[in-house]
């Protein structure tokens, strides 16, 4: 016998079960099933339920499963008349004072307590005495509370504890008095906090935007995948008479565990916008719009870019995507723009440096597997409000850093992390250089090599301090990655900040990764939606104008596609722009009051949930998905308009019948596509100025989100932009 193992019974069955593994586990892992409420595979040890009562031979009384160790010739019986004695006594308590809520409750149908008690419970209670009465506590937009249906589980506890790393919720009292809640009353914050409603095994955290609005057998689920960032969160969509009604986390070990952030779980809100688009639109020559037939709007948007691009090359239309568009759509749109002759395009509207993009790789990664940021021993993030930008990414990197990592950040600003900090360097935007700087003269210090030649004029000032040494130092060593933020992408100077990193990670033998922002940054790269880059990663022979160029000097035509260059760019006149253009189309699922100001035609887009597609996420991951809800009104999937658009410009190739065809179509040609690195022709210098930098608010950074009335209601949401001067 192998000392890590020992020998067990389950049932009468003989197991072997890893020494020190608690028996629910090892009953969980061998299919016998053991009742619980306060146990959860991702939270520590309470204890509190009781539920989980087993027999163990020699033992005096029942032993709680989740909270006993195995031992080398433990007998176990979880179905003896004695534990299910125990089981149905803890579930005759736990019933005293719970209320008969079932027909009113958000958790009906779907109520651990309420399933548990058609095993377990009696049909009549014993007990005639009054039952108890807690009064609900506000919690904020997101979660509703009915604590009087609470059994002291507290798991939304643990849940602060462990994972979020802030114990927003807690306890006080004890035995029948105990109540759970945040003492002074104020709202739960956490970019994680709607966790806690799957977490309840009752129904006392409930959805706020979802309560009383359908019954879980009423409802489809449906998977999908999450529009608001690059992890790629797996998600359930509930869907009843096709309407999106709430959104679920989709268990994945590999990318988000069992968690989602609030904006996965609530941004749905934001598809039923009184201004979503239903019909298409035209503006007629007097400035007046009016609703209009398919054919004809799409004729109207095929004869407007057609005008545009007319012998104009380089100097035609321009073709803007958001960067959580489909694969497919995003595809499509680039082959409507090559079909006109155009490659002005891009998805890239919050980054203001280009000069280094032929050095960009094929598309954006973190650098490693999302499962493997736990294992990381040292990691380095340059520029990057971490939990608003990815919260599952940075959930990961705080198991990293509560195991051990050395983590280190270099930003404009000291971010509230929730988890173990090695070193922080705060520096204005314009000193970002020069602390980068002195993190690589330390690690090439450290290794005895000298400055490379390209990179003498940044690292000439460069005067390494114990934090530079001590952060090269831990990217020396172990699993060590260096990753580029939203802050860095946003940099003036993300040429030079970003050849820093490149060579400090060459010299620590440390992974180089970017923190895209949008969904879908990395299948925008490979679909050619950026100016220097055709499908599937080949370098155009001659680049075409940057979303920044686009924006500063009208061009006579643009295509939007699912986005809004006044809210999802940083450019201070894109208004003025888009209004001086002779053409404007939108493919959109939203007409705002500035989309009505700049367009000339608006066709109404399928959003997130309402099409299929698929998502690249940032470890390169594809993932596809079908449609789960309806669209409203004569709305259509992006990729079909743009199919049809695509023929009514005569070009060739536009036949796909579905999304696969378009993505399969793709997928092949990346695959053919030589695995060539990018020569990067980028003289990096000192610049002169180095412009302001802004941290945009993580519930405004896509059209959903900033029309999700919850989430624009939380603390997160009322907060601002902030923007950080030179």
């Amino acid at each position: 016998m192998s000392a890590e193992f020992v020998n067990v019974e389950v049932n009468g069955v003989a197991v072997r079960a890893p020494k020190g593994e608690m028996i629910i586990r090892v009953t969980d892992a061998h299919g016998a099933y053991i009742p619980r409420f306060c146990y959860h595979d991702k939270l520590p040890i309470a204890a509190n339920c009781r539920m989980c009562l087993v027999e163990v031979e020699k033992a005096p009384k029942p032993l709680p499963a989740c909270a006993t160790p195995v031992t080398e010739g433990m007998k176990i019986h979880t179905r003896s008349p004695k534990a299910i004695a125990a089981q149905k006594a803890t579930m005759e308590f736990l019933l005293i004072n719970h209320p008969l809520d079932c027909p009113i409750c958000d958790q009906g149908g779907e109520c651990e307590l309420q399933d548990l008690a058609v095993g377990f419970g009696r049909d009549i209670s014993r007990y005639q005495e009054r039952k108890r009465v807690v009064k609900d506590q506000s919690l904020g937009p997101l979660v509703s509370t009915d604590m009087t249906r609470c059994i002291h589980c507290t798991r939304c506890v643990r849940f602060g504890q462990e994972i979020a790393g802030i114990q927003e919720l807690g306890t006080t009292g004890r035995g029948e008095n105990m109540q759970i809640g945040t003492f002074i009353e104020r709202s739960v914050d956490h970019e994680l906090s709607g966790n806690i409603i799957d977490l309840c095994p009752v129904g006392a955290l409930n959805s706020k935007p979802f309560r009383f609005q359908a019954r879980a057998w009423e409802m489809t689920q449906h998977p999908l995948v999450s529009p608001h960032d690059g992890v790629g969160s797996r998600l359930y969509g509930h869907v009843l008479r096709g309407r999106l009604m709430r959104v679920v986390p989709q268990p994945c070990e590999e990318i988000n565990e069992t968690w989602i952030s609030d904006r996965d779980r609530f941004g749905y809100e934001g598809l039923a916008s009184a201004d979503r688009l239903t019909v298409p639109r035209v503006r007629a020559s007097n400035g007046q719009w009016h609703d209009a037939d398919w054919d004809s709007a799409l004729d109207a948007m095929a004869k407007g870019l057609r005008a545009a691009s007319a012998g104009r090359g380089a100097a035609g239309a321009g073709f803007m995507a958001h960067a959580s568009c489909t694969l497919e759509e995003l595809y499509l749109l680039g082959r409507v723009a090559e079909g006109l002759g155009s490659s002005n395009i891009d998805h890239r509207l919050r980054q203001r440096d280009f000069r280094d993009q032929g050095g960009d790789p094929a598309a954006p990664t973190i650098g490693l597997a999302i499962a493997d940021v736990d294992g990381l021993d040292g990691v380095f993030i340059v520029g990057s409000n971490l939990r608003a930008e990815l919260p599952l990414l940075a959930h990961r990197v705080r198991k990293a850093a509560r195991r051990g990592a050395a983590v280190s950040f270099l930003n404009p600003r000291s971010y509230e992390c929730l988890f173990p900090v090695a070193h922080v360097l705060l520096a204005n935007p314009a000193r970002m250089l020069t602390e980068l700087a002195a993190v690589l003269a330390a690690a090439l210090e450290a290794a005895g090599a000298g400055a490379p030649a390209a990179l003498e004029q940044l690292l000439a000032n460069a005067r390494p301090a114990a934090a530079h040494r001590a952060i090269a130092a831990a990217l020396g060593k172990g699993k060590r990655a260096i990753w580029l933020g939203a802050l860095a992408l946003r940099h003036s100077a993300y040429g030079e900040l970003r050849a820093l990193a490149r060579e400090l990670a060459r010299v620590t033998g440390a992974t180089l990764g970017e923190l895209a922002e949008g969904a879908n940054a990395a299948g925008a790269y490979l679909a050619g939606c950026v100016p220097h880059r055709a499908p599937a990663g080949t370098a155009r022979a001659s680049y075409g104008r940057n979303a920044r160029e686009m924006l500063e000097e009208p061009l006579p035509g643009y295509l939007l596609l699912g986005v809004e260059p006044w809210a999802d760019g940083l450019q201070p006149h894109t208004l003025a722009t888009l209004e001086r253009a002779r053409f404007v189309g939108a493919i959109t699922p939203f007409a705002s009051p500035a989309m009505l100001q700049v367009a000339h035609v608006l066709l109404p887009a399928a959003a997130f949930a309402e099409t299929s597609g698929t998502y690249v996420n940032l470890e390169g991951r594809w993932q596809s998905f079908a449609g789960a809800a309806r669209a409203p009104g004569s709305a259509r999937p992006a990729w079909k308009i743009l199919r049809v658009l695509g023929n009514l410009l005569d070009l060739a190739g536009f036949d796909y019948q579905s999304s696969d065809m378009v993505r399969d179509e793709l997928r092949a040609a990346v695959e053919r596509a030589p695995r060539v690195g990018y020569e990067s022709r980028f003289a990096p210098a000192r610049p002169d100025l180095v412009e302001a930098l802004r941290d945009l608010s993580m519930y405004r950074v896509d059209p959903v989100l900033r029309r999700a009335p919850s989430l624009q209601q939380t603390r997160a949401g009322q907060a601002g932009d902030v923007e950080f001067p030179s």
